[in-house]
């Protein structure tokens, strides 16, 4: 996976749109930080209801969470 820096894609974007079409992904940098990824479009449509058999949701999905698992995810220390 290549890293591109922002002026480089700007500079050269008809090339690397060619390398994405290839089926490369290319990663996007600003000052060599990583900020976005260029992948293909899937030319292929989404078909709902696929998984429709093949996945199950428990009942309590919908409940509260326990008090403990709740307070992490909202980052507090137990």
């Amino acid at each position: 996976m290549e890293v591109i820096n922002v002026h480089q894609a700007k500079t050269h974007l008809s090339r690397i749109l060619e390398q994405v079409l290839a089926g490369e992904e290319v990663i996007l940098a600003r000052n060599g930080e990583p900020v976005a990824k260029l992948v293909p479009l899937s030319k292929t449509p989404r078909r709902p209801g696929r998984l429709k058999g093949k996945i199950h949701i428990d009942d309590s999905f919908d409940e509260p969470l326990p008090p403990g698992m709740a307070a992490a995810f909202r980052g507090e220390l137990p």
